[in-house]
């Protein structure tokens, strides 16, 4: 198993919630988005999110890796999922800066081309599954609320099954591979995502006091 010792998960995330900068505009967009899980929340006691890129590698699987954790740090019944309009792989860099907020990696079914995770963290007996695969794949819920990562997903993706779509992109560390800030680039955006997840969650938990 795959893990790094540098910090802990809950510290990494409530330190990006503190830091990270967020404009008056999009802080409103994550209140929509807050708003809207809290009121699907309130009717079924669960929500489900799928965070949706490209090619399901970078951005949304960061995404899904937070939200997964946000909702045992927050005590709340939300699933989340990710998914793409073309099958790549879960980005090895994408895996190494998760791995340094102290996620847990465990390799789960092998393939050259697009191997699976189990994902965990230190303190629970839950686990996701990470792979790059389509917004439609069986392993997606059927009726979900969209989030998409990247301005292409926007564009290209009808959404079928989505009940709300939000369009939350962040900047794509794709853009630093092969560079000396590689590292550093996805670190950032990891840190960003983080932050915002902590926001969106924070807020429902705060609309749903009644629940806690």
């Amino acid at each position: 198993m795959l893990k790094t010792s540098s910090i802990s998960t809950k510290n990494f995330f409530e330190k990006a919630s503190k830091k990270i900068l967020i404009t008056e505009d999009r802080k409103n967009y994550l209140l929509k988005i807050a708003e809207t899980i809290a009121s699907i929340y309130a009717k079924n006691e669960v929500v489900n999110l799928t965070f949706i890129c490209t090619h399901n590698s970078r951005r949304s699987q960061i995404a899904q890796v937070w939200a997964f954790f946000a909702a045992t740090y927050f005590k709340l019944n939300i699933h989340s999922y990710s998914g793409g309009i073309e099958v790549t792989s879960f980005n090895r860099s994408t895996i190494k800066t998760l791995q340094k907020a102290e996620f847990l990696f465990q390799l789960s079914d092998f393939s050259h081309q697009n191997p699976k995770y189990e994902i965990s963290f230190e303190g629970t007996k839950k686990s996701i599954i990470g792979f790059s695969k389509l917004i439609e794949h069986p392993e997606n819920p059927l009726n979900f609320i969209a989030i998409s990562t990247c301005p292409n997903a926007e564009a290209n993706c009808a959404y079928i099954g989505a009940k709300y779509v939000f369009k939350l992109p962040f900047e794509d560390p794709k853009r630093s591979d092969g560079t000396l800030l590689q590292e550093e680039s996805y670190m950032e955006i990891n840190k960003q995502i983080a932050g915002e997840i902590y926001f969106i969650f924070n807020e429902v938990k705060q609309k749903l006091p009644f629940l806690f």
